[in-house]
């Protein structure tokens, strides 16, 4: 069995009756994931399954709302909202779907990854705030604040709900790469389209399988279909939350999502104006929470995803995701020049062979090979502040980075520069002066070396 979706300490809100039910609840999931696994397994006994869990999720929300009542929670009417929203629309779109296609595996991964994603974000948001663990609300923010505020927030919130401690490394994240990433659009508004608010959350891979995954007992470090849509509806949960918290967005809903590609989640950088780009590292991995308001892309991005085609378009995401990294895997450059001409200069003429990145100083080097290790670094030996010897000595004192290959770019021919960085193995010596032609023959041949030696 490679799923199973199971209770863990962080779920318990300290109230007994819904701490069993939500118990109960994740038994029944995690109870379809091994018998959709079982050959012997016929569409009947699924059926009887979901039934059995459309039954006991019903009854819990009853029940749910009756406790609220009960202690005069504030937050009834927002519960009960979302509570129907997932009663008379996700269950419904979702049982018709398993109805159409009779069954069939890749309708019964949806259905599981929606559900185990619901409950794992509902469970972890909205239910933790009927016992009051939630964070209090940032009421009459002055303009300035808000982005510090959004900061704490998210902050929080990732320990709320997956006991990580977080760490923002960027309030000014400009769509580097870090590992294998998805990328998730989200579009939210009240009302008029001039108003809408966009949210695009960046996953590192490895954290979705260490976060929505490990709650889901998934032990492959491979993505598929069903951890993506649980991942969907965690990160809508998440979001929610987020929005809430803030008087100008806390009535918004979800009104478009979409999985893009890299390069237009890059498009989106060059063509728009963010409200906030912050990057985090959870310990788990690395995520992005992006915000672009208060209009869309004039073209639109992406395939807007709805129940009819959410299955869909997430086998062709992954499918695509594949194909494209086998396709166009190049090797992974970083070129390291205070001056603005070298570095264009040098993505130009490298930019058809090879995957290039920038960095105008040293300490931005260090970030940017943090969140994408390069196969190369092209170092300019002069800079100011923090020097090329300086920053691979840096290199060299992390044993992450200290296999690294390095060629010094240099308007130096003494002997003497060569001598004092010879001892941190760099790989070798590209002199500015010369032709194009010849530094790119000299890179072609690293690469032609390395490969003949794997």
């Amino acid at each position: 069995m490679d799923a199973q979706f199971e209770w863990q300490e962080e779920f318990f809100i300290g109230v007994e009756a819904i701490d069993k039910e939500h118990q109960r609840l994740f038994k029944i999931i995690n109870k379809l994931f091994r018998m959709k696994e079982e050959e012997k397994n016929n569409q009947w006994a699924c059926q009887e399954g979901i039934k059995f869990f459309k039954g006991h999720a019903v009854k819990h929300f009853a029940d749910e709302e009756a406790y609220m009542t009960s202690i005069g929670y504030e937050g009834l009417e927002q519960h009960r909202r979302i509570h129907k929203g997932f009663r008379e629309n996700t269950l419904p779109a979702l049982e018709q779907e398993l109805e159409q296609s009779g069954y069939a595996e890749d309708t019964v991964d949806h259905f599981l990854g929606v559900c185990a994603g619901w409950l794992i974000g509902h469970t972890l948001t909205e239910d933790m705030a009927i016992v009051g663990k939630k964070i209090r609300k940032w009421e009459n923010l002055l303009p300035g604040e808000e982005l510090a505020a959004m900061k704490k927030v998210i902050v929080q919130l990732v320990f709320d709900m997956f006991h990580l401690e977080t760490q923002m490394i960027s309030d000014a994240y400009n769509g580097e790469k870090f590992g294998r990433g998805i990328y998730y659009r989200m579009v939210y508004g009240a009302g008029q389209e001039d108003q809408n608010q966009e949210i695009i959350l960046v996953f590192e891979e490895q954290l979705i399988i260490n976060t929505v995954g490990k709650a889901m007992g998934i032990q492959t470090n491979k993505l598929e279909s069903k951890l993506i849509h649980a991942t969907r509806y965690t990160a809508q949960q998440f979001v929610g939350r987020i929005l809430e918290h803030f008087p100008s967005t806390e009535s918004y809903k979800l009104k478009e999502e979409n999985l893009l590609s890299y390069e237009e989640f890059r498009k989106i950088f060059e063509n728009e104006q963010l409200q906030a780009s912050l990057l985090f590292n959870t310990g788990a991995g690395y995520f992005s929470y992006c915000v672009i308001a208060p209009h869309l892309l004039e073209d639109g991005i992406g395939t807007p995803i709805g129940e009819e085609n959410a299955m869909t378009e997430v086998e062709q995401y992954l499918m695509k995701r594949e194909e494209q990294e086998v396709t166009n895997r190049k090797p992974k450059i970083l070129v390291v020049d205070d001056s603005l001409t070298i570095r264009e200069g040098m993505r130009q003429l490298l930019m058809e062979d090879y995957e290039i990145a920038v960095a105008e100083s040293g300490v931005a080097a260090i970030r940017t090979i943090t969140l994408n290790q390069p196969d190369l670094v092209l170092l300019d030996y002069e800079m100011p502040v923090c020097d090329g010897r300086q920053t691979l000595e840096m290199l060299r004192s992390e044993k992450a980075f200290e296999d690294i290959p390095v060629m010094f770019l240099t308007g130096r021919r003494d002997p003497e520069s060569m001598i004092k960085v010879m001892p941190l193995k760099p790989a070798g010596y590209l002199i500015k002066s010369s032709k194009p032609a010849d530094i790119k023959k000299e890179i072609d041949t690293f690469f032609e070396k390395k490969k003949a030696k794997e």
